[in-house]
């Protein structure tokens, strides 16, 4: 296929082309959107390992009703309402690196955004929330946790 047969296709299929040149751009805008963030995603297995490595400090977000339901061992649970990342329980913890967990990865990313903000240098969200980390069939633990 040439230059030539391409803008042929096109001329005929204006609005499959529109379609692709907006998704090609909405894609575009996506990566880089993801690459100046500030955070990283991380797969459950890298969150495994950073807990291990690190002692990363996770960081439920999602309601008390759901945490106890199933949450990721050792995790501590911070209402979404009451996050802040200025507060003397999380500011201490700047030195470490915190990983932010709700339950699907959005509003986790808004959080995450914040405590850049406010000076965290290590911040992380988990890809795919706690739906993700269920899925890669990795335990939660029940209860309150600690």
């Amino acid at each position: 296929m040439n230059l030539e047969e391409l803008l042929a296709f096109a001329g005929r299929h204006q609005l499959l082309s529109l379609a692709l040149v907006g998704l090609t751009v909405a894609l575009i805008a996506t990566e880089i959107a993801r690459l100046f963030r500030g955070f990283k995603g991380l797969r459950p297995a890298e969150l495994t390992a950073l807990v291990n490595r690190d002692n990363a400090l996770v960081v439920d977000l999602r309601p008390m009703a759901d945490f106890e339901k199933g949450h990721i061992a050792g995790s501590k649970n911070v209402q979404m309402s009451q996050f802040d990342p200025e507060s003397k329980q999380l500011n201490a913890a700047k030195a470490l690196s915190v990983v932010l967990v709700c339950k699907t990865g959005q509003t986790a990313s808004g959080a995450a955004s914040r405590l850049k903000k406010a000076g965290f240098e290590r911040v992380y969200v988990l890809d795919g929330g706690i739906l993700g980390w269920q899925q890669a069939d990795l335990p939660l633990s029940k209860g309150r946790g600690r």
